[in-house]
């Protein structure tokens, strides 16, 4: 067997053509892939901009520089974490609190099981909960009874219509 050295020269200029082809391809690929990245994770269009061209001008160097520096959230993840974050926030707004002690309570609780403040009180026709200012329920329209500065949180008491009347009429 003898050694052809065209042979061998033919050989590697096809294997250095298809390395060169293939770096070339993983280069441009890169590029692509860097600028898509990026889009999805900043708005800025300088920084898409930089971003692509460290890739550009460093190759594998700038892709490790890239991936080391780039926003850790896609701008959906952001987004859907605002979002996540702002239904948290309606939830806690949403519970009430108890006007004497400041911790939250239930909308259906007539008495802070904390501090023992009155919440509500029941229509004495309906038996719904109405808010205390309340003097007509919104749910049956009967008049509701007005509590007195005097009495304790969970005392009630029965007036005469007159003094019902007197109560409306306030």
């Amino acid at each position: 067997m003898t050694f052809n050295p065209a042979f061998l020269s033919n050989y590697v200029l096809i294997a250095t053509a298809f390395a060169g082809a293939f770096t070339v391809a993983l280069w441009l690929s890169l590029i692509i892939w860097t600028y898509r990245d990026i889009s999805n994770r900043a708005r800025d269009p300088l920084l898409r901009i930089l971003a692509t061209l460290v890739v550009a001008v460093l190759f594998l160097p700038g892709v490790l520089v890239y991936l080391i520096l780039r926003p850790p959230r896609t701008l959906e993840e952001e987004y859907e974490r605002s979002l996540e974050e702002e239904a948290l926030l309606q939830t806690i707004e949403d519970n009430p609190l108890c006007p004497g002690c400041s911790r939250r309570v239930r909308e259906d609780w007539i008495v802070c099981p904390n501090c023992h403040t009155k919440l509500k009180k029941a229509c004495p026709h309906c038996g719904r909960l109405m808010e205390l200012p309340w003097n007509l329920c919104p749910y049956c329209a009967s008049p509701a009874l007005v509590i007195q500065r005097g009495e304790t949180p969970l005392e009630e008491e029965t007036i005469s219509e007159t003094e019902l009347e007197k109560n409306l009429d306030l």
